[in-house]
């Protein structure tokens, strides 16, 4: 396992080396739930929005297992990128990846280009998130998905909980917000939607995990049963 640290022993990304497409950390592994909540039969997402890059593994894993999509990346340090490519297998393709050195908040606020998948992972050294959780970036990334887009949104509640996020999220998006329990680590993440709503049976969800493992080796089951602790299913349903 290779692992990277911004100057701290937060880790901000892991890959292991004999399969650098694969997603390591359990929190990457439920940024991906998204995949379960539409009908993506190939088709979604078709573009993606990353705001922060850390070791690439999102990024990454898109680019192997979702050759249609065409994603965009945001990372504020140009030195988080060149150790991406260099030491953890970022690809090169400027084709089907962009990796834009920028602020993510900025990128978000001024543009108006909209997304199937909008992924936020942004830290800094001491794990603050800045710009990054503030009702003005949340109503801006409602602006940036498209009518089936989806926010995915990586919540770190180590020293003081994320309550005040998912009240800052549920205010942008019209209370329309699904939330994971916190992971061992201390990250929880959110989802959340503004457009076509999510609304899909329990069984359908598993169906689909079945079938992306079996298409990517990504194991999602278990985060369906957190999902079950963490949000209520009205009659067997995740509705958002």
């Amino acid at each position: 396992m290779r692992y990277l640290h911004f100057g701290s022993d937060w880790v901000q990304g892991a890959m292991r080396v004999a399969r650098p497409w694969s997603l390591e950390l359990d929190y990457t592994k439920e940024m991906m739930a998204g995949l379960l909540m539409r009908d993506g039969d190939g088709r979604w997402p078709r573009s993606a929005l990353m705001i922060g890059l850390g070791a690439g593994s999102l990024a990454k894993f898109v680019y192997r297992h979702l050759p249609d999509c065409r994603t965009t990346v945001v990372e504020i340090n140009p030195q988080v990128v060149f150790v991406a490519q260099q030491y953890f297998k970022v690809p090169d393709d400027p084709l089907r990846l962009t990796i834009e050195i920028g602020d993510g908040a900025d990128y978000v606020l001024a543009g108006n280009r909209r997304y199937d998948y909008l992924l936020v992972d942004g830290f800094d050294a001491d794990a603050r998130c800045g710009a990054l959780d503030t009702v003005p970036f949340y109503q801006a990334c409602r602006s940036r998905l498209s009518e089936q887009g989806l926010l995915a949104v990586n919540l770190l509640g180590r020293n003081r909980g994320f309550a005040a996020s998912v009240a800052r999220l549920r205010e942008a998006f019209d209370g329309r917000v699904a939330v994971l329990p916190s992971c061992d680590s201390g990250n929880a993440i959110a989802f959340a939607c503004g457009g076509e709503p999510v609304d899909v049976a329990l069984d359908t969800l598993r169906a689909r995990a079945l079938g992306l493992k079996a298409d990517t080796r990504l194991d999602l089951l278990p985060t369906l049963t957190r999902l079950q602790l963490g949000h209520p299913l009205p009659e067997g349903r995740l509705k958002i």
